[in-house]
């Protein structure tokens, strides 16, 4: 079993202008509901690491999570994009800080983007996940709550969710925060992606 990542919540900030400096970083994104509070406490093996809520878009700045004992690495936890109970212009500044966030911060190694491996990625994760390619930024997907779908089906919902994603089924992560499944895979990536030893 891989040790859990020495995660420590530092701030949240509502410009990247504000974050701390960092010799790299993991940036975390994905829709309002895809379990990323859940996938980071997994990771830290911290049940009140992150805040989880049953409300979708309770993420609203960006959080910023030391990772490592020294303290020089970072993990930045986005606000979810899509459904949130906030009004257009509020989720239309998200997008803002989002997209300025990750096209300026030099820091940033990997953006790992989280798409419910449950319903597969919607119109909108195939939207962002375009954005990220246009924009050459290096992604990673990570499909979760891997438990939802039913064994039987997996396979095919593997296949078809890398597909969509014009990816090999290989190159997509499964995890679920729920039943640890494919978590101690994700630490030990995300210690690469920092460099960490």
């Amino acid at each position: 079993m891989s040790p859990p990542l020495d995660l420590e919540f530092l701030l949240s900030a509502p410009d990247a202008r504000l974050l701390p400096p960092s010799l790299a970083e993991v940036a975390i994104i994905g829709r309002s509901n895809v379990g990323k509070s859940s996938l980071l406490n997994a990771l830290g093996r911290r049940k009140q690491l992150a805040r989880v809520s049953k409300t979708p878009g309770r993420t609203q700045l960006l959080n910023c999570f030391t990772v490592g004992t020294k303290a020089d690495t970072t993990l930045v936890d986005c606000p979810g994009f899509g459904y949130a109970a906030v009004s257009k212009a509020t989720r239309g500044s998200w997008q803002k800080m989002i997209e300025r966030y990750l096209l300026e911060r030099e820091q940033l190694t990997m953006v790992m983007m989280l798409v419910d491996g449950a319903i597969g990625p919607t119109k909108l994760d195939l939207e962002v996940l375009d954005y990220l390619r246009e924009s050459s930024l290096p992604h990673s997907i990570v499909a979760t709550k891997h438990d939802k779908v039913k064994s039987s089906k997996r396979e095919r919902r593997r296949n078809d969710l890398a597909t969509l994603c014009m990816l090999e089924p290989s190159d997509v992560m499964w995890v679920s925060a729920a039943k640890n499944t494919g978590v101690d895979r994700l630490r030990d990536v995300v210690r690469l992606w920092l460099a960490l030893r």
